[in-house]
């Protein structure tokens, strides 16, 4: 048996970023920050989530840098070869199945929805 289940809630550090493909997908890359409370700091842990179908353009409708958001999905690593060394590199992506907008009509200036999206296709 295996499980890669991701949940989180946090706040988005930045406008999300789309791309539109010809074959008609829709691909948005955005990050996380989620505070992980200790007695020295509470500087948050950073994520990196890729959304893909109708919950990418409920994100660029709906989600703008500072929206508080919680969402479900696994995790993945996207790899690579340094261009200059050629050494091997990797950095892990939250590969998001389904968000919920948490904040208020304040917080999600781009037209205050509030509600749950998913996409069928996962």
């Amino acid at each position: 048996m295996s499980l890669n289940v991701v949940t989180l809630v946090g706040r988005v550090g930045g406008d999300p970023d789309i791309k539109y493909f010809e074959s008609g997908s829709v691909k948005c890359r955005m990050t996380l920050a989620v505070r992980r409370p200790t007695k020295n700091s509470e500087e948050p842990d950073w994520f990196t989530l890729e959304i893909w179908g109708k919950t990418a353009q409920t994100a660029k409708d709906y989600v703008r840098k500072g929206s508080l958001i919680g969402i479900k999905g696994s995790l993945k690593f996207d790899t690579w070869d340094d261009r200059n060394t050629g050494t091997p590199r990797s950095t892990p992506i939250i590969l998001v199945d389904k968000m919920d907008l948490l904040g208020s009509k304040r917080d999600n200036e781009g037209g205050g929805y509030s509600g749950y999206s998913s996409d069928d296709n996962f």
